[in-house]
């Protein structure tokens, strides 16, 4: 089969199209023929917590949506012919495995290019939203680059929640696109957000923070939080790994700060959400209540122009490779 792998050139990551064995589907695995694969940035950033840093090739792809073509012996909720969606090792491929307990049924009112959109996006969102974030109706949230994947699906499930929402983009085309949905457009790359934030929320600050970009935006951020406020660290695609925290600020504020990655979880800790997903969040999809922004789908071949269209920072929403 065809699959992508991907490698380190000094700072800089490469991938290549190779051949490879058909994987063979475990006891409690299903083999996928994939049908798209979504696109997630920290997977393209060497040594960020999607994948280490290597001169190794090594298979690309984290997410994706297919057709069961096998069930494992000891599989109880897919049987071939199901549509599926979830985490996966090498979704840049033809065929992949994916664990029964990683994976999820695809509403009836998704497409599978937008199913491919959701299993990694969607439930860092959730992650950051919901469990960690605790966002309830009429609540302020405010989101470090709205226009990201992550970004985007924070911003759909707390307007779906009842709460509003702020969002900053360096962009004002991107921002325009979602302009309609914001309750607070902030087009800005600086920290200059503050007072507009107090201003909206009749100066008691927001209540939960998603922060996507980084440490460049950290200590600024924090600043717009109010009483009880959380702050979700989501990424660094800033590469500003450090910034400076104002404790008393913390403090007096008893503010929440918590981490959003998958990198030192086993698939059981990944795998927690799922259930709660599907019951909680899957419906929405199947309803239209959500509906993943789908900026731009790249043919199987393509992916390294996908990569680049990536990095060019241009695209609102998820980037989506369709391999069948």
């Amino acid at each position: 089969m065809l699959s992508y792998s991907i490698r380190s050139e000094g700072h800089q990551s490469v991938v290549e199209l190779r051949e490879r064995d058909q994987p063979v589907a475990g006891p409690r695995q299903l083999l996928v023929e994939i049908h798209a694969a979504g696109l997630n940035r920290g997977e393209f950033i060497s040594g960020h917590g999607l994948h280490g840093a290597s001169s190794e090739a090594r298979p690309v792809g984290i997410e994706a949506s297919g057709v069961v073509l096998q069930a494992g012996a000891e599989v109880t909720l897919f049987k071939p012919g199901d549509r599926i969606m979830g985490r996966c090792p090498g979704a840049f491929s033809q065929w992949t495995v994916m664990d029964e307990m990683e994976a999820m049924a695809v509403p009836e009112g998704l497409s599978l290019q937008e199913a491919a959109c959701v299993p990694l996006t969607y439930l860092t969102a959730y992650d950051s939203v919901i469990l960690g974030g605790q966002l309830q109706p009429k609540e302020w949230l405010l989101v470090n680059g709205i226009t990201s994947g992550v970004g985007v699906a924070s911003l759909q499930l707390a307007k779906w929640l009842g709460a509003k929402v702020a969002g900053t983009s360096g962009s004002p085309d991107k921002l325009a696109k979602l302009t309609s949905q914001l309750d607070l457009p902030l087009c800005t790359r600086k920290t200059d957000y503050r007072d507009a934030v107090m201003q909206a929320t009749g100066g008691k600050g927001a209540d939960l923070v998603v922060n996507t970009v980084g440490g460049s935006v950290f200590s600024h951020s924090m600043s717009c939080l109010g009483f009880q406020g959380r702050f979700a660290v989501v990424g660094y695609v800033d590469g500003v790994l450090e910034a400076s925290v104002d404790l008393e600020h913390l403090h007096a504020k008893r503010i929440k700060v918590f981490g959003v990655s998958n990198k030192l979880r086993t698939m059981a800790q990944r795998a927690a959400a799922i259930p709660g997903f599907s019951t909680q969040i899957l419906p929405a999809f199947g309803s239209g209540q959500l509906k993943p922004l789908l900026d731009r789908v790249f043919a199987f071949d393509e992916l390294p122009q996908a990569k680049a269209y990536m990095e060019a920072n241009q695209h609102v929403g998820k980037i989506v490779l369709a391999v069948k």
